[in-house]
């Protein structure tokens, strides 16, 4: 059973549980970290500047307001322990905890910032309404002058993998 970057926005006790009946004893459940949709902070010499994502953030702010929003409503923000008290509490053990040395740097286009901004479930399309063509209008001006030549480079994030087990009978 596999569980991904979602898990935050889940009832995750319930989902929690859910998991834990469909496996069986010695079963595992991986859940994996992995932010695909923006690069981390490193300080790496890049090519092109890095997106702006502190700005991109203010302009989500500006359309969408202060709340992070989620599905039809607002969404409170979840840490990892909390997915990890949801799972240790359905009856998992964990975890154990792989590091994959996934990094690099990439290059992104306007395209790409836009596509990643709008990918994420906290600022789908259908959350701007009928402010969707004017928030994606702003995106891009602000893209475009942050780069100019309408490229980005940042390095992209590991990927951890945290192995929760259901304990074996005996």
């Amino acid at each position: 059973m596999t569980v991904a970057q979602s898990f935050h926005w889940f009832e995750q006790a319930k989902v929690a549980a859910a998991l834990r009946g469909m496996l069986e004893p010695g079963g595992a459940c991986v859940h994996a970290h992995a932010t695909t949709h923006r690069g981390g902070g490193s300080d790496d010499p890049l090519e092109h500047p890095r997106p702006p994502y502190d700005q991109i953030e203010a302009l989500v702010r500006s359309y969408l307001g202060p709340e992070r929003r989620a599905g039809r409503g607002l969404r409170d923000v979840r840490t990892a322990g909390d997915e990890q008290t949801a799972l240790r509490g359905a009856g998992l053990s964990g975890p154990t905890r792989i590091e994959l040395d996934t990094a690099r740097i990439v290059t992104r286009s306007i395209d790409d910032v836009v596509a990643a901004t709008f990918s994420l479930s906290g600022t789908t399309p259908r959350l701007f309404g009928d402010d969707v063509g004017r928030f994606e209008a702003d995106l891009r001006a602000l893209l475009r002058e942050a780069a100019p030549d309408r490229r980005f480079s940042e390095r992209t994030r590991d990927i951890a993998l945290e192995v929760w087990r259901v304990p074996q009978r005996g």
